[in-house]
């Protein structure tokens, strides 16, 4: 495997290497001696989806350039499961309308669906990312904000926050009479259909609630307590005293009220856009990227770099914006569910050397779509031919270098497939065997005849991914079934020039049994009736001759005018049952 030292120096056209120069510098000044602090931040109030990712691959991609390179790292990924629970997510499975009864509590203080093995919401959510994350070799320190929060980590924070209230207040201020309302004051744009979406990546939970705090009578607050007796935060603070940490609040839920000490109470979290920024400087984050959504006057990560600098004295990350994510023909979910197709929905479908690429290959600012549809064959193709590019020494510079950090990482490489075969002709057999292990090792030994698979372990994990496109994206029917008896009334309408098409094919048959060959005989076919040679340059009459004998061959084989590509159809069939169907 090329090192990205190896494909890409650091001044070249590579941003991976563009921020990693940037964050190395900016830490040198700002921390010297120090591990260099990457983050981001994940709510899991659901399922977490292919944009999240984005928020989680940008630094991540950067801190393993700056591992590579020698220097110590910490990527932090901020658990936002202390966050409240806003709403009902449709469409989750053991999930129903009772569940509205928990909005406002944290999200770890919501009973997990129905069926879970996990405790609560968050750790249900939160599940399956890590093991997607585990499985896409990204090393990172996980930090749960409601374990922050609950053990009076941020106590100094929070304690000083709220002396210099005013202060925030003003702050927040000077953007509360200047969103741009055609812009929506930095709400997030109305989500599409899941197979048109753009999954937006978020930076933290924050950008779903832009809460600034609570302002009444009694003055603003950037700190809401959960209630003690129904553990919502639907509560207002009435009063605070600096010197004794006083603070008296009410629930307007359920009409507690209660006289806590902040000096010694736990329960209850900084407003995220003061979050947001007192973790900055907490944590001494050099660089966290954030969705385009930051970028409107008056968002999380504009207000917060005024109030890290003027309130915590502390520095903005640096934090590129970066594009959406979009998703090409989701036909049915898989755990999703009823919404939008997460990393683990992924990754059931391709390798996760080809996921990490997707990420890697574009630069943060560029939108990308992750396919679930046919365009999955081409994006394959794509990548393999990168791969024989990379092996020939033929491959460009920046392309090298995405391509070394999709397939491996500073601690070493991804499981990859020892003999990655074509995937579309991985998914065309899935799709005649229906996944029967001997007939599928058959076929696939029947490819390379002079090189022969010998175990369907070679063709693994590919093969699986290829078997799951199959069965969780292929409408039912789509799916090719084989005839089981010849069609007698079409073979009997045939003319001469049929007929014979179907003789030269089957006798051609042993002798053109490979993948190659038979790829040459469906071709030469028509140009052998034209008396031609088969290695012919084909003419346009002579390819609406071969769509025609295809069809027809189709037609005969699985009953309709298309289907998998006619030699891995032909070898899937088998010999013996081809000459079968076409009444030889």
């Amino acid at each position: 495997m090329p090192t990205v030292a190896q494909s890409q120096s650091s001044t070249e056209a590579d941003w991976v290497s563009r921020f990693a120069d940037d964050v190395i510098a900016e830490s040198e000044r700002r921390a010297p001696g120090k591990p260099v602090v990457v983050a981001s931040g994940l709510s899991p109030s659901g399922p977490i989806h292919l944009g999240n990712l984005r928020e989680v691959m940008t630094p991540h991609l950067v801190a393993d350039e700056i591992r590579r390179r020698g220097h110590q790292v910490r990527h932090l990924i901020s658990w936002d499961d202390y966050d409240r629970y806003r709403k009902v997510p449709a469409g989750v499975p053991g999930v129903d309308e009772s569940w509205a009864e928990h909005i406002g509590k944290p999200l770890t203080s919501v009973p997990a669906p129905a069926g879970s093995a996990y405790p609560n919401w968050a750790e249900h959510f939160k599940a399956a990312m890590t093991d997607a994350l585990d499985e896409l070799g990204v090393e990172y320190d996980g930090i749960s904000q409601t374990e922050q929060y609950t053990a009076g980590t941020y106590r100094a924070q929070i304690l000083h926050a709220m002396k210099h209230r005013a202060d925030i207040d003003a702050v927040l201020d000077r953007y509360r009479t200047k969103k741009d309302p055609a812009a929506g004051g930095g709400k997030k744009p109305q989500q599409k259909k899941v197979d048109e979406a753009e999954l937006e990546a978020e930076a933290g939970s924050g950008a779903a609630s832009e809460d600034d705090g609570s302002s009444g009578s009694a003055g603003y607050f950037p700190y809401k307590p959960y209630c003690g007796n129904c553990e919502k935060d639907l509560t207002t603070v009435t009063s605070y005293d600096d010197d004794t940490t006083e603070l008296n609040y009410t629930c307007t839920a359920c009409g507690f009220a209660e006289t806590v000490r902040l000096s010694e109470f736990n329960r209850g979290k900084l407003v995220w856009k003061v979050d947001w920024p007192m973790r900055w400087a907490y944590e001494g984050v050099i660089f966290e990227p954030s969705g385009v959504d930051h970028s409107s006057p008056g968002s999380s990560f504009v207000v917060g770099g005024q109030i890290v600098r003027e309130i915590f004295d502390g520095v903005q990350p640096i934090g590129p914006m970066y594009a959406f994510v979009g998703i090409s023909g989701m036909a049915k979910m898989s755990s999703s569910k009823g919404g939008v197709p997460t990393p683990a929905d992924a990754l059931k479908i391709m390798e996760a050397p080809l996921l990490r690429w997707l990420y890697a290959r574009r630069r943060p600012n560029q939108s990308f779509k992750i396919a679930f549809d046919q365009e999955i064959q081409r994006l394959y193709d794509e990548w393999d031919s990168l791969a024989r590019k990379v092996a020939d020494g033929s491959v460009l510079p920046a392309d090298a270098a995405a391509y070394a950090r999709a397939v491996g990482t500073a601690a070493g490489e991804l499981p990859s497939t020892s003999r990655p075969l074509p995937y579309r002709t991985l998914a065309s057999v899935a799709d005649i065997t229906a996944g029967h292990d001997e007939q599928t090792l058959r076929i696939l030994s029947e490819l390379d005849p002079e090189n022969p698979l010998t175990s369907l372990a070679e063709a693994r994990p590919r093969l699986d991914r290829a078997e799951n496109w199959i069965t969780s994206q292929v409408p039912a029917e789509a799916r090719t079934i084989v005839r089981d008896e010849p069609d007698k009334e079409l073979l009997g309408s045939l003319d001469d020039q049929g007929r014979q098409s179907l003789q030269l094919l089957v006798e051609g048959l042993d002798s053109h049994w490979s993948l190659d060959g038979l790829t040459t005989l469906v071709y030469g076919v028509p140009k052998v009736l034209e008396g031609l040679e088969p290695d012919a340059k084909p003419t346009p009459e002579l390819k609406v001759a071969q769509r025609s004998f295809f069809a027809l061959l189709y037609r005969l084989l699985v009953s309709r005018d298309t289907g998998p590509r006619l030699p891995t159809l032909l070898l899937a069939v088998g010999a013996e049952r081809v000459r079968k169907l076409l009444g030889a």
